[in-house]
């Protein structure tokens, strides 16, 4: 998938359908001359309908259909025969996709099976025709109700991916790198921060044909939490990935540090991220010998004696199997 359709955030504008009329027909047949009142009741208005479907991973098939109408209910007529409901509209939605109301900015629901159905805004209800009137004091009423409007509404889309480990890292830690040699996604990779813009999203082959989603996040900053850099617009990403895999370079001044900061940010933003399993990576191994791993494990060992750690080159090949192990043990704990 490429980075331009990779959409995330969209607004929508939606109409349910108009309820149809009552009818208030009266009953004239060749030997009937007064058989009272048989107008039908009209058919509901269309609902719009939110839908979850496994099989999109992006929300770019709204990026040029803004606007949702559901059908209108028909009239009813004679013979109390009830119009037939208007046609529901669905909107079909990743799974993991927040719907909120656009104005208040309040969470609906949210999506997170497939085939999962939510009415979003319900059709207006058909009224009901005349021979529902009929009483002993008025046997042939001339009148039946109107149809109920429709509704209108704005809503905001907001996806969140879904993915078994989330990559959290600073900008140019080897995320998007790791990315392409664990899985078949083909990430955008150069020497400059902020290469990756959205999500990639790319699936780990394991052993005996299991496996896993990962999903390079794009990298936090200092900060970030309060809006800095690509702020809110990634974080609400990691929300939804069972494991988190920090990466940080074996380059990096202080690693214990870095490793600090990136969890200062996901506490600050939503301390649940902290609850989630997790996994360090020191990348770009590829540049130590192995006595200067030695030595940096052994100052590792203090500052990361509650959290886990391992050594990798996305380059060399070294530390990936091993990295694949440990990912599938956390994820299966």
């Amino acid at each position: 998938m490429t980075e331009g359709n990779f959409v995330d955030y969209v607004k929508v504008h939606i109409s349910s359908g108009n309820g149809g009329k009552g009818s208030a027909h009266l009953r004239r047949e060749k030997y009937v001359a007064k058989g009272g009142p048989d107008g039908g009741d009209g058919g509901r208005g269309g609902h719009v309908i939110v839908k979850g479907n496994k099989n999109l991973w992006t929300l770019v098939h709204f990026k040029f259909k803004k606007h949702f109408k559901a059908g209108h209910g028909e009239h009813g007529s004679k013979s109390r025969s009830t119009g037939a409901d208007g046609e529901d509209v669905y909107m079909e939605v990743p799974l993991g996709t927040v719907i909120r109301d656009t104005e208040t900015n309040e969470i609906l629901f949210e999506i997170t099976e497939d085939g999962e159905e939510k009415i979003v805004l319900e059709g207006g209800m058909g009224g009901l025709g005349n021979w529902h009137f009929k009483s002993s004091t008025n046997q042939t009423p001339r009148y039946a109700q109107p149809g109920i409007k429709g509704q209108e509404g704005d809503l905001t889309l907001e996806l969140k991916v879904l993915a078994d480990v989330g990559l959290v890292g600073f900008p140019n830690a080897g995320k998007s790198t790791l990315l392409s040699v664990m899985t078949s996604a083909k990430p955008k990779i150069a020497n400059y921060e902020f290469t990756t813009l959205k999500p990639n999203l790319g699936i780990v082959e394991y052993r005996d044909f299991q496996s896993f989603v990962m999903a390079d996040i794009p990298g936090i900053i200092e900060g970030a939490a309060e809006g800095k850099g690509l702020g809110h617009y990634f974080l609400r990403h990691i929300e939804r990935n069972a494991t988190l895999l920090f990466l940080i370079p074996a380059d990096s001044k202080d690693i214990s540090q870095e490793y600090q900061i990136l969890l200062d940010e996901l506490r600050r933003y939503n301390p649940e991220l902290l609850d989630k399993a997790r996994l360090v990576a020191i990348s770009k191994c590829d540049m130590l010998d192995q006595e200067l791993i030695d030595e940096m494990d052994a100052d590792m060992k203090e500052d990361f004696k509650d959290v886990p750690y391992t050594f990798i080159s996305s380059v060399s090949g070294l530390g990936i199997q091993q990295l694949k192990d440990r990912l599938w043990q956390l994820l299966n704990e």
